[in-house]
């Protein structure tokens, strides 16, 4: 999101607003503290309606799936007693962004505030489904957030949200089974695809992780290995997905995939959790909100469980987002200022945020990741290792420049029918990302936007 609407571009956009966007895909996560835009005139705005409408009260509408989502309210409502926030859970990803679409293309029934994942941002915010939140000052809380996350819910001067959680990958590994296989803890990907074969062929039952091919993962591995496949400006979209970053992973992953060392299941499977939990999956390369997941999800895995860096091409340390996202203010709100007022809480506040992070989110504020508190927190189930001290440097870690498609929930979508048949058939990922962006530069064109011309 690195290019202001223009007109034009709001008029194409609008078309894919009320067009077929049927098959909506995502992922996401949240954090704040009062910091140091808190209740001062910023930017080109001013905070001061927001203050006046938090103090005048009223009613709000908010939709998330968060699971902190409802304390967080409580709390608020607390501290603003005139302030009523009904909580709606209107589904996960895909489902509430059909919600929203439909909504906007119906001209109503959108929230006045809603969760949105980062890479959905860009669709939602160029089709003027959020108010540009700097003509409240908002530009003031910059430097409460990481600049990753920042970037993803702006574009230009516009604000369109406030981040809450963010992903900065990292490696989380099973030492147990790395000890036993005799195995060193990987710092590159050459020696990830050595301790890969070296695995498997200690316990044929064992693989270093799985991948069926999941749009979220590939991109952020592109990301990661420098590569920049979209770019927007105006109506014109350019998608290169054989760009050397693109080709730098899959020369890497391919390895993987044509070997046959990639686990045949999916994330979020049963089959999955139990091989976190059993030993058979050796490592995940995920965003830095996984803790919690494995902490519930696989509990046969305690105290086993490990974080280290994510491996590079070259040791520099490198890494990418990988899910988080934040909320954003619709422009159908009837009282945009108290929306604003709420998200503002919601994501600056050390109560909203202290809520958050009780219920396993891993925070965006800069604030959080470097305070002592959050930095010595050594889990038992990771062996007692201060695993934030490795997960928030990853946040300083971030390669710079990335950006999404306008359309990347559609992207995301057709993704296991395009890149997910190189990985269902074992052959080379580049034949499925030329398929992939062959699609992406046809559906771009016929929602009117000019790809690759």
């Amino acid at each position: 999101m690195k290019h202001l609407p223009s007109p034009a571009a709001r008029r194409a956009l609008a078309v894919l607003a009320a067009g077929t966007v049927a098959a909506l895909a995502l992922a996401g996560c949240s954090t704040g503290d009062a910091g140091s835009g808190s209740g001062s005139a910023a930017g080109d705005g001013s905070f001061d309606s927001v203050e006046a409408a938090l103090e005048k009260g009223g009613e709000i509408t908010y939709w998330s799936w968060t699971p902190s989502a409802e304390a967080q309210v409580a709390a608020f409502e607390k501290e603003y007693p005139n302030v009523t926030v009904n909580v709606v859970n209107a589904g996960t990803n895909n489902e509430e962004y059909t919600k929203l679409q439909n909504a906007i293309k119906a001209g109503s029934g959108a929230p006045d505030v809603v969760q949105i994942e980062y890479y959905a941002f860009p669709q939602f915010a160029l089709t003027d489904a959020f108010v540009d939140l700097s003509q409240y000052g908002f530009a003031d809380f910059e430097d409460d957030y990481t600049a990753s996350t920042w970037n993803s819910v702006t574009d230009g001067d516009a604000i369109y949200g406030l981040p809450q959680d963010s992903g900065p990958m990292a490696l989380f590994y099973n030492k147990a089974v790395f000890d036993a296989a005799g195995v060193a803890v990987p710092t590159t990907w050459d020696e990830y695809y050595e301790a890969a074969k070296a695995i498997h062929a200690a316990n044929p039952n064992a693989y270093i992780t799985n991948d069926t091919g999941d749009a979220g993962f590939a991109t952020s591995m592109i990301w990661q290995a420098g590569g920049k496949p979209f770019a927007t400006s105006g109506t014109d979209v350019t998608i290169d997905l054989q760009d050397d970053g693109s080709k730098k992973w899959t020369e890497n992953w391919n390895r993987l995939v044509e070997e046959d060392l990639l686990a045949p299941y999916g994330s979020w499977s049963d089959e999955w959790f139990r091989a976190l939990g059993d030993g058979s999956l050796a490592t995940l390369v995920i965003g830095a909100w996984m803790p919690g997941n494995l902490i519930t999800g696989a509990p046969d895995g305690a105290g086993d469980w490990r974080v280290a860096p994510m491996p590079t091409y070259d040791g520099t340390p490198a890494t990418a987002e990988n899910g988080g996202g934040g909320q954003a203010v619709t422009t159908q709100s009837k009282n945009p200022e108290l929306a604003a007022g709420f998200l503002w809480w919601l994501n600056n506040s050390e109560d909203s945020i202290s809520t958050f992070l009780e219920s396993g989110g891993f925070p965006s504020t800069t604030a959080e990741l470097s305070s002592e508190e959050f930095l010595a927190d050594a889990p038992e189930y990771f062996g007692g290792q201060k695993i934030n001290e490795v997960l928030a440097a990853a946040a300083d870690d971030v390669v710079e420049g990335w950006s999404y498609l306008p359309y990347q929930v559609y992207g995301n979508s057709i993704f296991g029918d395009t890149v997910g048949q190189s990985y269902q058939n074992g052959t080379d990922l580049n034949e499925g990302l030329v398929t992939w962006q062959d699609a992406l530069v046809e559906y771009g064109n016929s929602q009117g936007f000019a790809v690759n011309k």
